[in-house]
């Protein structure tokens, strides 16, 4: 993995080189996990409009933030202060970042909401103007981007390109803003610890500041480059479970940067109800199948500190 594959998604999107697409991007999900991918057609407007509310957000003091706290929250949702996730398990040290989550934007009526289904929750929104309307503008269009490229990723499995659609159309996906200070020169610290995504496909927006690392099979950390305009794409560890390891879920972490650095993350996750097992064509299964809501349960559980797990 010398360095990771630049693929237009405009080649799929337009059909002039669906098939092209479909073999480059089963390569990539193959072979590094990784790509960055342009001509998203997420419009750089809202891209910046998200950064800027997210920037105001973490500007906010935290006594103006904590009512938010993801640490009270069942769903996901809201505010993750520095120090309270550790990604890297294998590890004492707390990631140094903070974050602000937001899910599936539900009214207080929703059926599903009311019949206690797993991670159906409000979202939790701070008193800052245009911010809620910013972020699920954002959240739609970046869902949509997802839908469409797990139709990719059903061609090059050779399924129906719209055989996850109905795993997909109502998910437990996470629009993620996060905040990294810059390093304050304690090598022993880290912004993000070493670990793999948990859900299907991530799309990240960065602000190209360095700090994003991804682990070579040889166990190098390799810098992830800055594509402007480009979103850093990875397979998680649902799809790659669901692939029966076809796909690889890779390594990753972030450094503490050399000035404060964000980064807006959609980890889009399945469904609740879908179930997580071999897909046809993939083999004999390696995993018992699995309902994606007590997955994401599971990964969620082993990131937060006991005192305050989600």
């Amino acid at each position: 993995m010398n360095a990771l594959p630049v693929l237009d998604w405009q080649r799929y999107a337009t059909g002039k080189d669906r098939t092209g697409f479909v073999s480059d991007l089963g390569l990539a999900c193959r072979q590094t996990g990784f790509l960055l991918l342009t001509g998203h057609g997420i419009p750089q407007v809202l891209s910046d409009q998200v950064f800027h509310a997210g920037q105001d957000f973490f500007d906010l003091p935290a006594y103006a933030k904590q009512p938010l706290s993801i640490l009270t929250n069942p769903h996901n949702r809201g505010w993750a202060m520095m120090g309270s996730e550790r990604l890297d398990d294998r590890s004492d040290q707390a990631d140094r970042k903070e974050a602000f989550n937001i899910g599936l934007e539900m009214e207080a009526d929703d059926p599903r909401l009311l019949r206690g289904e797993p991670f159906r929750g409000l979202n939790l929104w701070p008193e800052l103007s245009g911010f809620r309307t910013t972020m699920l503008a954002y959240f739609d269009a970046a869902h949509r981007l997802g839908i469409n490229l797990m139709r990719a990723v059903a061609a090059d499995l050779g399924l129906h390109p719209q055989y996850f659609d109905l795993d997909f159309d109502a998910p437990m996906a996470t629009l993620r803003l996060l905040h990294y200070p810059a390093a304050n020169g304690d090598n022993s610290q880290v912004g993000a610890g070493a670990h793999t995504d948990y859900g299907a496909l991530t799309l990240l927006a960065t602000d190209g500041t360095a700090g994003l690392q991804v682990r070579d099979k040889d166990g190098t950390w390799l810098d992830v480059p800055y594509v402007s305009g480009a979103l850093v794409v990875n397979i998680g560890d649902c799809l790659m479970r669901w692939t029966n390891d076809i796909y690889a879920s890779t390594p990753h972490r972030v450094l503490p940067p050399p000035r404060q650095r964000q980064s807006v993350a959609f980890f889009l996750d399945p469904n609740p109800d879908s179930m997580i097992s071999a897909l046809p064509g993939t083999g004999e299964p390696r995993y018992a199948p699995i309902l994606a809501a007590d997955y994401l349960r599971s990964r969620l559980d082993a990131t937060y500190k006991p005192e305050g797990t989600v």
